[in-house]
């Protein structure tokens, strides 16, 4: 059987770790407060930011609620952005994405100052990841490195595959497997005989957007397997990019979907916001 790798858990432990980090804080005189800003009423966007507020409730960090209107315009956005960026007691800026269709999503990323960016979206964050710099980093793959660490994986000198190559996930999944010194690989749905990819890893981390497209003939015997994908089976059900049943009996230690990788990123969120309360993009 393999490891099952529990991100309630784990995501659990960081929080407390951060309300004790927040409470620190408030004894200096120092309130932490993230700004969550959502434009439209899309009803997946709706529960992220209501499990947002949730764990900034649990944390002792304030939250200011930011509902804006389908139709506001990008300069309106643009514009609390960037009072909120002048704001001192402000420390985070988040804007749930996606955002309606006329409004440009690059371009609101690159508005939020880079000190408050603690979803780590901001190309100077992300710059910052690339050369080894302090930085916020992007809050999925942040939690990954968190479940391989504190599930006692150790990364330095393994095999690591990388199944996508979103700015969100993929590719700072790479550079944190990096860092850590994996050995690293980015394949992608153009990846020439992806299976063979695959199945070097020891560490195989799928971000692909594909329901349970990775079964166990892309999974080398006894490697660990970090599922990110999130979908809704033909049963209505939750499933991963990784078909659970068919890969477990060949892995050392896989994430459950859901259970696995979801609970860390709203934990790194938390995280990242204390960090900024402390004045420091780590």
């Amino acid at each position: 059987m393999p490891q099952i790798i529990d991100g309630k858990a784990i995501s659990a432990q960081i929080k407390d770790e951060v309300k004790e980090q927040v409470a620190a804080l408030s004894e200096q005189g120092k309130k932490v407060c993230l700004a969550v800003i959502q434009v439209g009423n899309d009803p997946a966007s709706s529960v992220y930011v209501g499990n947002k507020k949730k764990a900034c409730a649990y944390v002792g960090i304030e939250s200011l609620a930011y509902e804006l209107a389908e139709e506001t315009t990008q300069e309106e956005l643009l514009s609390l952005i960037g009072e909120l960026n002048a704001k001192n007691e402000v420390n985070g800026i988040l804007v749930q994405l996606p955002l309606p269709k006329h409004i440009d999503e690059d371009a609101v990323i690159r508005a939020i100052a880079p000190k408050k960016d603690v979803d780590g979206f901001h190309p100077q964050s992300v710059g910052a990841l690339c050369i080894g710099q302090p930085g916020f980093v992007s809050c999925t793959p942040a939690g990954i490195i968190q479940l391989l660490k504190r599930s006692g994986i150790e990364i330095a000198g393994k095999e690591c595959v990388v199944v996508g190559r979103s700015n969100i996930v993929g590719k700072p999944m790479a550079l944190l497997l990096l860092r850590e010194n994996g050995t690293v690989t980015v394949a992608h749905s153009r990846t020439r005989n992806l299976k063979e990819v695959t199945k070097r890893a020891d560490i195989l981390v799928v971000a692909v957007g594909k329901p349970r497209m990775i079964t166990r003939d892309y999974v080398k015997e006894g490697a660990v397997v970090i599922d990110v994908g999130i979908h809704r089976n033909e049963n209505n059900k939750l499933c991963g990019d990784v078909d659970y049943e068919d890969v477990a009996p060949v892995c050392s230690a896989i994430t459950p979907v859901p259970g696995g990788v979801g609970p860390m990123t709203i934990a790194m969120l938390m995280y990242n916001c204390a960090n900024a309360g402390e004045g420091n993009g780590l």
